[in-house]
């Protein structure tokens, strides 16, 4: 394994790929006999068409259980193989495709259904992944925005969280995330497309739409703080991970992350890239959030250090509960457990009150 893109891959993404879905059989398999980057798609796509496969074979027998978790882990695996790809968005954009395909399979046969969702975002149109629970009364509703290389797919890794306790969940693609990507370059302003899901769960009548919460991870915990700060109707946040600011810490990213920081910010070249990221803080943002806000991150953080999010919880001007997982990883994905219960049980409280 001399390819250090692939030995990265074994040092930082195990947790986080078993935790949304993926089998750990696989993720050892894969990435023990990948040799090169170049070959992850390829190898990766292969083995989520076997899964996909064994999906089709079980709805047509009747088992929709089984084709639920198949089509769901061949939507995952899809999703990993194309997820830091941008070297080639041609090869990246089918296997996306792909992904979104293999989920839209497995929605009827998800507990709750999931119903996809397309909304008007200017002049253009944005997709979401609705989930409701059961419920004598319309339940209120968490919307789930991914970060900078996670996309609505993967975070039916973090829905069951919400929906377990009677929450509602709403997972968007926004502008250089996901469906989006390709069209829309990053939106530092994030309470734009935030705003416009929320006009579309308005329509809805099954959700509660005057109690809604959001939770966003990595890049998407900075979004989720700027949205709270300038979109009234949200009532709760989670930020994961997320950036206080990301221009001093650009330069040393992974070269994939930067890549993907540069194709995702329709950008020409790395310097292009930062100056567009420079603005991309929350200094005099945070002190405009007065909702409650569970802000969470790993003390190893390789990417964005735990210190952003101590000045994040510092500088909101609302309830805050800090939760630094001490030996946690980005996301904490290797300790998920010593937070998600919580995370979930926090915003039952801050929109439905405790039961």
């Amino acid at each position: 394994m001399a390819d250090p893109r692939i030995e990265a891959a074994v040092a930082h993404w195990g947790p986080r790929f078993v935790e949304h879905g993926v089998p750990i059989g696989d993720f050892l398999e894969l990435t023990s006999t990948i040799e090169r980057w170049e070959d992850w798609c390829g190898a990766w796509s292969a083995r989520a068409a076997i899964h996909e496969t064994e999906g089709d074979t079980a709805a047509a027998a009747g088992h929709h259980a089984s084709a639920g978790l198949h089509f769901l882990t061949a939507a995952m695996e899809y999703h990993f193989a194309k997820f830091l790809n941008v070297h080639d968005i041609a090869e990246m954009r089918a296997t996306h495709e792909q992904a979104v395909a293999a989920h839209r399979k497995a929605h009827p046969y998800m507990r709750p259904p999931a119903e996809r969702i397309e909304f008007p975002y200017g002049n253009h149109t944005l997709s979401g992944n609705l989930r409701i629970p059961a419920s004598r009364q319309p339940p209120p509703v968490v919307v789930l925005i991914p970060g900078l290389d996670s996309a609505k797919e993967e975070l039916s890794g973090m829905e069951p969280w919400f929906l377990d306790r009677g929450l509602a969940t709403f997972s968007i693609d926004g502008p250089g995330q996901g469906e989006a990507e390709y069209e829309l370059p990053i939106e530092i302003a994030y309470e734009k497309p935030v705003a416009a899901a929320i006009d579309a769960l308005q329509e809805r009548g099954e959700v509660d739409a005057t109690r809604i919460g959001a939770m966003g991870v990595s890049l998407g915990g900075f979004y989720v703080v700027r949205a709270a700060a300038f979109e009234p109707r949200l009532r709760a946040i989670v930020s994961l991970s997320g950036p206080y600011d990301v221009y001093p810490y650009l330069d040393d990213l992974p070269p994939m992350t930067r890549l993907a920081f540069q194709v995702r910010s329709h950008s020409a070249t790395w310097e292009e890239t930062k100056e567009k990221m420079r603005a991309m803080n929350l200094r005099g943002v945070a002190e405009r959030v007065t909702v409650p806000s569970y802000i969470i991150t790993g003390r190893n953080d390789r990417l964005i250090p735990a210190t952003d999010n101590e000045r994040m919880g510092a500088e909101i001007s609302g309830p805050v509960r800090l939760q630094i997982v001490e030996d946690g990883n980005h996301v904490a994905t290797n300790k998920a457990y010593l937070y998600r219960p919580h995370m979930g049980d926090w915003m039952v409280e801050q929109l439905a009150g405790a039961p």
